[in-house]
């Protein structure tokens, strides 16, 4: 029978460890990081400090409690033969963490001693030396006994696969477990047959060493001459209540026919999560009792062997609570997820990027990465030329020198052209007084997602700021210039990006329209809008080229 058992529990194992390489296969979302109204409110302060990066670590979150039933084959080991019985169990269990959790279980066995050979009745206990000296006083007995045993066990379990680097969260639970046990219960000796009379003495002989060849030949003999507990002349009613240690307490917890005993519980099991509220498993779970083998009904004396409890059981999880404000189990999620997300794509990390000229621009992106301090820039970290003369704006002594006086010197000055013959145009070139220049000189591009001509955060935040520099420089106007000629979409495109810039200044920080110099169709960068401070005169409002083909997102 017990080979049996042990068939069938190998069995389950490992139908379960067949599914891993599917169990690998789950989910890595993390998102109830985020969800504050899944944490404590004792722990909502480290949660608050960790969304403000104040601290690298997030609060523990609440997590359900899984509630088990289970049902399933027991044994007890005792110097006599264990016999294949049955128990149930009902069992409450609370995560610690993502690795350890607790387990509070209340378990009811069936259990059955075969023995194999008679024993001396001096081996019984009294009660049952009384009732074999009233039917019979043979010189020994069968010792086969039925015991049914309660059990209150709280134990910690170790999940071992739960944190892994290679995949999200488990599907399955494979842990171990120990703990601490009380165990009550009585036993029955089944010592007389079916006509009351005690069984007619088989002797092998109290202290003689058998094989298993031997044993079953023993048994075989037994059964047919109607001594065994198998299918021959006896009854199975058990019908001699056992009192523990020849009726005397001893060291043992209570007296009477009601024993009771203190025990460590090991084992191991794996679970297999069917849904986020259901999982199935199986387990293995040894009890080792204190204080001698009373349950058996044998006392061998100062060697007496301590009953061990095995019970295997087929178990049926569900997680308790709502999922709007609890997680699951932690054993079921991956720590580790939180981690390799962020590496994927960042949502809560501090980036710090290079910016080695301090050009605004960072070093990976710069394409002229030694730029002056305070040299105003485009959005690629190259200086700017205004007037494209080839002195950058930084050096330029005549920033806006007009092509006909090129060449220019090395402070970027040109050479003015002699005029017409024309006093009129003398006139007005000796008049001339050319215009203030502005003191804006480096503005922020603004960056699209591609596609999109939606402002981001980031987009609005520099905004703001060229909204600042303008109310502070009431002489300077601003070119807005988009890019994208290669086609009609791309045309339309720009035109929408540099629209959604000045509509920003205009409606949300109250910039004067006729400041905003509307450009678009450039060739450049299409995803970039770039900003120019300036004194030119320009288009304020441009009709869509392309209306069919306008977006608003």
């Amino acid at each position: 029978m017990a080979s049996t058992k042990y068939s069938l529990m190998l069995g389950l194992f490992a139908g379960l460890a067949s599914t891993s390489a599917f169990a690998q296969q789950t989910s890595t979302s993390d998102d109830w990081l985020y969800d504050s109204s899944k944490v404590t409110s004792h722990g909502l302060a480290q949660q608050n400090a960790w969304k403000a990066n104040e601290t690298p670590y997030p609060a523990k979150p609440k997590n359900k409690l899984e509630l088990g039933i289970g049902v399933g084959p027991s044994l007890m080991f005792t110097p006599i033969n264990p016999k294949l019985g049955y128990g149930s169990s009902f069992s409450l269990r609370k995560a610690l963490g993502h690795v350890f959790s607790v387990r509070a279980q209340y378990n009811y066995g069936i259990y059955y001693g075969q023995d194999y050979r008679t024993r001396s009745v001096s081996y019984a206990p009294s009660n049952v030396q009384a009732v074999l000296a009233a039917h019979g006083a043979p010189s020994s007995y069968l010792a086969n006994y039925k015991a049914t045993i309660q059990q209150v066990s709280v134990d910690g379990l170790a999940s071992l696969n739960t944190i892994s680097n290679y995949r999200g969260n488990p599907k399955l639970d494979i842990y171990a477990l120990a703990g601490y046990s009380f165990v009550w219960g009585s036993s029955r000796i089944n010592a007389l047959d079916a006509n009351g009379a005690a069984y007619s003495a088989f002797n092998t002989g109290d202290n003689v060493r058998v094989d298993k060849s031997q044993a079953k030949d023993i048994l075989k003999a037994g059964q047919k001459n109607g001594l065994f507990d198998m299918k021959g002349g006896n009854d199975q009613k058990y019908e001699t209540v056992l009192t523990n240690r020849n009726g005397a307490t001893g060291n043992v917890i209570g007296g009477g026919t009601q024993m009771r005993k203190h025990g460590v519980d090991f084992g191991a099991g794996i679970a297999f999560k069917v849904s986020d509220n259901f999982n199935i498993g199986v387990e293995q779970k040894f009890t080792y009792l204190f204080d001698g083998g009373d349950f058996s009904g044998i006392v061998t004396g100062p060697s007496q062997k301590n009953d061990i409890l095995s019970n295997t059981q087929v178990r049926f999880n569900f997680n308790l609570g709502s999922s709007s404000k609890r997680v699951a189990p932690l054993w079921w999620i991956n720590p580790n997820n939180y981690i390799y997300n962020e590496l994927n794509v960042p949502k809560h990390m501090k980036i710090t990027l290079p910016d080695a000229d301090g050009d605004g621009v960072t070093d990976s992106f710069d394409l002229e990465p030694n730029t002056p301090a305070g040299a105003p820039v485009d959005s690629h970290g190259r200086a700017l030329d205004t007037d494209g003369d080839g002195v950058p704006d930084y050096k330029d002594k005549q920033k806006i020198t007009p092509q006909s006086w090129f060449p220019v010197d090395a402070d970027g000055v040109g050479t003015e052209p002699e005029p017409a013959c024309c006093k009129e145009l003398r006139d007005k070139l000796a008049n001339y007084k050319p215009a203030s220049e502005c003191a804006i000189t480096s503005l922020p591009s603004v960056q699209f997602k591609k596609g999109s001509v939606a402002l981001s955060k980031a987009a609005q935040a520099s905004l703001t700021t060229v909204a600042a520099q303008l109310n502070g420089n009431p002489g300077c106007k601003v070119k807005v210039i988009g890019y994208g000629a290669s086609n009609k979409k791309a045309q339309q495109l720009s035109w929408d990006r540099v629209n959604s810039v000045i509509k920003y200044l205009v409606e949300k920080q109250g910039i004067a329209e006729s400041r905003l110099l509307f450009y678009y169709g450039q060739d450049g960068d299409a995803n970039t809008v770039d900003l120019q401070g300036t004194t030119e005169e320009g288009p304020n409002t441009v009709p869509a080229p392309h209306p069919n083909l306008q977006k608003s997102k």
